[in-house]
């Protein structure tokens, strides 16, 4: 079994901070492989997490009305050269309550290693999450990476979520994010992946605005080099009556339904691009967004 301090040593590199394991303000949940390393809660937030044969599951509630004043960092990795790693993700805000989540995944020596996520996010009415997921996939490109996440958001809810894998290179990775919202309810959802060597990137993410004046918006920023390769498919649907779904930059499209699909098989940038601190220089991207009124 590696240990924390092993752990905390690889959040570094996907972008952590390895004090806030020790901070007793600040909740989180760390495991490594199917080891569950450490935990801790506090006050509003109720954190449940159990290591199986079958993985990781872990369950986090933000209870009613309370705002969680640090960000929870959720640490997943595999620290090994070989190894499996599944994850079951469950997380709960209830109404009004608020939180911000750090998501660090890390595979410094991945030679053949496979990570799972399964997600489900609730995010109740008047509730705000904010999610950042930073992955480190090391120098090999051995990683197969599948995050997964249904997220469904109540009536005024909002939620923002950031993807980043920009270090390193990515091995294989299929992104597949669903995100829900009804009547008033905000989601945004970033994604930022740079591509190196046979590096292959699958990012699918489907934003439905369900309810009236519902709001999201997409943006994926893709960089690639070598004989990198990737298929960016968004989908923003808006299917309240009344619906006027518009891409970013495009103006309004009249519709009781409708969606925008972007898709791009083999993009490819101009060898030795490399990210800048905002964007790509030389990638191909693709942005959707959406809105429903009354």
């Amino acid at each position: 079994m590696r240990t924390l301090s092993e752990v905390a040593g690889a959040l570094e590199l996907a972008g952590g901070d390895r004090a806030v394991l020790a901070d007793l303000a600040t909740a989180h949940v760390v495991a490594s492989g199917h080891d569950l390393l450490s935990r801790r809660e506090v006050p509003g937030l109720d954190l449940d997490a159990e290591a199986t044969a079958a993985g990781i599951a872990a369950r986090l509630t933000v209870r009613r009305a309370v705002r969680i004043a640090n960000p929870v960092h959720v640490c997943f990795g595999v620290l090994e050269p070989a190894g499996v790693q599944r994850i079951t993700l469950r997380v709960t805000l209830e109404e009004e309550a608020s939180a911000a989540f750090l998501a660090h995944c890390f595979f410094p020596r991945a030679e053949r290693v496979e990570h799972t996520m399964d997600a489900t996010i609730e995010v109740a009415p008047g509730a705000e999450m904010r999610y950042c997921e930073g992955h480190y996939h090391g120098p090999h490109g051995g990683a197969v990476v599948r995050p997964k996440a249904v997220v469904r958001l109540g009536a005024g809810a909002r939620y923002f979520s950031e993807f980043a894998l920009t270090t390193g290179r990515v091995g294989r990775l299929a992104i597949d994010y669903r995100v829900a919202a009804a009547a008033e309810a905000v989601a945004e959802l970033t994604a930022r992946v740079f591509g190196h060597g046979t590096d292959e990137v699958l990012i699918r993410e489907e934003l439905v605005l369900a309810g009236r004046g519902a709001r999201g918006l997409i943006k994926t920023r893709v960089a690639l080099e070598g004989a990198a390769s990737a298929e960016v498919v968004n989908v923003t649907e808006g299917g309240a009556e009344g619906a006027r779904p518009r891409r970013a930059g495009a103006g309004g499209m009249p519709a009781s339904r409708a969606s925008f699909r972007t898709s791009a098989r083999r993009i490819a940038c101009a060898a030795g691009a490399a990210p800048a601190r905002s964007s790509f220089p030389g990638a191909t991207s693709a942005a959707s967004s959406a809105r429903t009124s009354t």
